[in-house]
């Protein structure tokens, strides 16, 4: 989504930390927005860590706010694996 500047954000956590993300996906989820963003530079020996944010918005503005509720987490981020492996069945049919 362009609101967010592109394929990478800057977000500042609640302790005023810089944490850049990349964009991987967005989708409509119960009526909600949410959007999957990967760390953009992860250490070399763990896997890219998934961040889920819902968009809100608060006083006429566009945010991005933390899902906290446990169970909607998973729904919305099995969601988000369902679509990374239609992609990838996709892809697989075109080669």
């Amino acid at each position: 989504m362009s609101e967010y500047g592109g394929d990478t954000i800057t977000l500042t956590d609640e302790d005023g930390n810089e944490v850049e993300l990349e964009h991987l996906d967005t989708l409509e989820y119960d009526g909600e927005t949410y959007m999957a963003f990967g760390i953009t530079e992860p250490d070399e020996e763990e896997e890219m860590a998934v961040i889920i944010m819902q968009a809100v918005k608060i006083g006429g503005e566009e945010l991005l706010e933390e899902v906290r509720d446990e169970r909607l987490l998973e729904e919305v981020y099995n969601l988000f694996l369902e679509r990374v492996k239609e992609d990838d069945d996709e892809e697989e049919d075109e080669a």
